[in-house]
């Protein structure tokens, strides 16, 4: 209820949260919000901490402290994702959001390596841990409030598809886990006389550093160029069949600079015999529904495909199909064919899935061989696309 009313005060109503306005206020309410919650818990941790003598309570406070500096850090990195685009930037500033999560990776990591340290030390030399109720009540009300931030950042990076807010949300369910295991560990120190609060920081630092290397690796992904996910890819193949006259479509290829700021492109293939005109007029048009409909800016290329060549049809469909002995990902697109007097050129595009072991000569020969088996008089000139996404037709 919290996190609506919030949501509902401070940001406008808008049905595209996709949009860089919308994030970007999404961006800050959240990053505010979670700094005065993190600094109110560093001060609060850090007097009781200090008074009992406890590392582990102390270590949680900075921990708390530090993670005020990742909510400005994310802050930053919403604001200046939100810069239009200019001459030395053409497709705006986007990937400033997936540093902004970086470094917060990178915050989470540092701040795990440094309990682990601190925690050692208080292996090595242990000192004893003042028991007090209000430690009790401060570390209770530290948990329950790290709950609802967790809960309050993942729903806003969910609504927003933010990785910066998913770390975040990560990061607080991770100081959830923290503080109930300083908390249950002062207790059985309290009840057991065992001094357990450098194991305790220490089991939960290795926790942290386990859980800071999977945020870095998910923050590195989209800056080193992801794939995009096969849903995106699906949704764009159906919507490009969906238009009548399209026949077929490949070459797709989605660059992400940044939440709200994804461009495609992909080729359609349509009848030759088709007026140019109107074909070009659908494209156009596809290329507008996929900007309003989905904030997506695709640029189509035009492949005109014989139809009404029923040996050139055969021959298309039979070597799609041939093919996928060799691999079932294997597909072919942009068939043709040049007869001369003592054979015939057939030239096309194959479409070979990542990883596939064979090179391109290899593959070459045996689809060529294929070929040739069924169409003798038949020379293969095969162009090879590498897919790194779905290549169904």
């Amino acid at each position: 209820m919290m996190t609506n009313w919030i949501v509902k005060t401070f940001v406008p109503r808008a049905d595209d949260v996709t949009d860089v306005s919308v994030r970007t206020r999404y961006g800050l309410v959240a990053g505010i919000t979670c700094i005065i919650c993190n600094v109110l818990l560093c001060a609060a941790k850090g007097a009781v901490g200090l008074l009992a003598g406890s590392v582990s309570i102390v270590a949680d406070a900075v921990n708390n402290l530090s993670d005020a500096a990742s909510n400005i850090v994310s802050l930053l990195g919403f604001k200046l994702a939100s810069r239009p685009a200019d001459a030395n930037h053409p497709y705006g500033h986007g990937r400033f959001e997936y540093l902004a999560g970086l470094v917060v990776a990178a915050l989470v990591l540092a701040i795990g390596l440094n309990l682990i340290w601190s925690s050692i030390q208080k292996i090595i030399s242990p000192e004893p841990v003042e028991f007090s109720a209000a430690l009790v009540v401060v570390l209770v009300l530290s948990i329950l409030v790290k709950m609802w931030m967790a809960v309050f950042n993942r729903t806003l990076g969910r609504r927003i598809s933010s990785d910066t807010l998913e770390a975040t949300s990560v990061d607080s369910r991770n100081d959830v886990i923290t503080t109930t295991a300083v908390l249950l560990c002062t207790i059985i120190s309290q009840l057991t006389r065992i001094d357990l609060d450098g194991w305790a920081g220490l089991a939960v630092g290795v926790f942290i550093v386990w859980s800071g290397v999977g945020l870095v690796s998910d923050a590195v992904s989209p800056l080193l160029g992801q794939a995009p996910s096969p849903e995106l890819v699906e949704h764009i193949r159906s919507k490009i069949m969906s238009y009548p006259g399209v026949l077929g479509t490949h070459d797709l290829m989605v660059h992400d600079y940044g939440p709200g700021r994804q461009f495609a492109s992909a080729h359609v293939e349509m009848a030759a015999e088709a007026d140019p005109m109107e074909s070009h007029d659908l494209i156009d048009n596809i290329e507008q529904d996929f900007k309003e409909q989905d904030g997506l800016i695709v640029t189509l290329h035009y492949d005109p495909i014989v139809t009404n060549d029923p040996k050139v049809n055969d021959m298309r469909n039979w070597i799609n199909q041939a093919v996928k002995q060799i691999d079932g990902s294997l597909t072919i697109h942009d068939l043709r064919t040049v007869p001369g007097p003592t054979h015939t050129n057939v030239i096309f595009d194959c479409v070979r899935p990542h990883g596939l072991a064979l090179t391109n000569e290899e593959l070459s020969r045996r689809v060529s061989k294929l070929v040739c088996e069924r169409y003798p008089r038949s020379i293969c000139k095969i162009t090879f696309d590498e897919s790194y996404v779905s290549s169904k037709q």
